[in-house]
């Protein structure tokens, strides 16, 4: 996962982008020509960008960027990797070191995820 400052996602380019509020289904979108899609986090308490990332990557196949933006906190960006997210944008202030370094600190987990769906024990060695 890689992490920004919110300089870096305004400066950003925005073609092709779509800004989806947290209380749309995915499911009833066009995503031709879409390949970044930012998903907001109003609050660090509201997680249904959660719900529609994996949507995204399991049910809907979207290969392209997925992006969380908002109320980021560096303890919810693990979730955010294992639930689809390719990005997160840093709040003002937030330490982007820090930010990596608990990404760093999980090198692996027994359970599949939104895009390693299969389990530990289930992979090829």
């Amino acid at each position: 996962m890689k992490i920004i400052t919110a300089q870096e996602h305004q400066t950003a380019s925005k073609t092709g982008v779509l800004e989806l509020a947290n209380d749309v289904d995915p499911r009833t979108l066009d995503l031709s020509g879409i390949t970044r899609i930012d998903l907001q986090f109003p609050a660090f308490t509201d997680g249904r960008a959660y719900s529609q990332a994996f949507l995204l990557r399991r049910r809907l196949r979207f290969s392209g960027e997925l992006r969380a933006t908002g109320d980021v906190l560096i303890d919810q960006l693990v979730q955010m990797q294992r639930t689809g997210f390719d990005v997160a944008v840093l709040k003002e202030g937030v330490d982007a070191s820090a930010a990596q370094r608990q990404l760093d600190r999980y090198a692996g987990f027994y359970q599949g995820s939104a895009v390693e769906t299969q389990p530990h024990f289930a992979q090829a060695a």
